[in-house]
């Protein structure tokens, strides 16, 4: 994947005009880099025709933002949620060239009340940080014929990991989608898993 240079320099100046700007750092370890990249990969490759208006829950800097419309699949908008209040300016610096044309918006949000009722795709990497009833809520917020992206993890030594799979089979079970792809990533610390599909209706 190529990345422009012009974002680059966005990230640049994000990762600067952060107050904590180790915590803005952890965005880009290998493990949040690579799993991004995956499923970037991942929808570029089903091949979706026409631009997409994309959702990102948990979209915490906005790094995930970045690299779709650094790829080849269509964007027309990207809406990146977070409950914390910090990610929506270092999000909105590191989309600064999308946000200036109206195609990138950064809300400060719960997952479990907020919803882009024209998403063609949502997008959750973050399962492993909410509980079963939260998911539940938030999956049915989602609309009827919208792509759902999900992302989530086996490692349960992380303090803040509340949620997380042991296995893919797993991770299939609790999410509840009808299933269009699945697949697993080996990295040093965890396994990450990914699903992509569309809701029960």
């Amino acid at each position: 994947m190529k990345i422009e240079i012009e974002d680059i320099l966005f990230w640049m100046d994000a990762i600067r005009d952060s107050e904590d700007r180790y915590r803005t750092l952890e965005s880009f370890w290998k493990g949040q880099i690579k799993s991004k990249v995956w499923l970037t990969e991942a929808l570029e490759q089903m091949r979706l025709y026409g631009e997409q208006n994309i959702a990102i829950y948990g979209g915490w800097y906005g790094v995930l933002a970045s690299l779709l419309f650094n790829s080849k699949l269509g964007v027309n908008l990207i809406t990146s949620i977070d409950i914390d209040p910090e990610c929506k300016p270092i999000a909105t610096t590191m989309n600064k060239r999308y946000e200036i044309d109206r195609r990138f918006h950064a809300v400060t949000a719960d997952m479990e009340t907020y919803t882009c009722a024209d998403a063609t795709i949502a997008i959750n990497t973050s399962c492993e940080h909410i509980t079963q009833e939260k998911y539940d809520s938030w999956l049915s917020l989602q609309p009827d014929e919208a792509i759902i992206v999900l992302q989530s993890n086996d490692y349960f030594e992380h303090e803040e990991h509340i949620r997380c799979a042991t296995d893919l089979d797993d991770f299939k079970r609790m999410s509840n989608l009808d299933l269009m792809w699945a697949g697993e990533m080996e990295l040093p610390k965890y396994k990450r898993f990914m699903l992509i599909g569309r809701k029960h209706v």
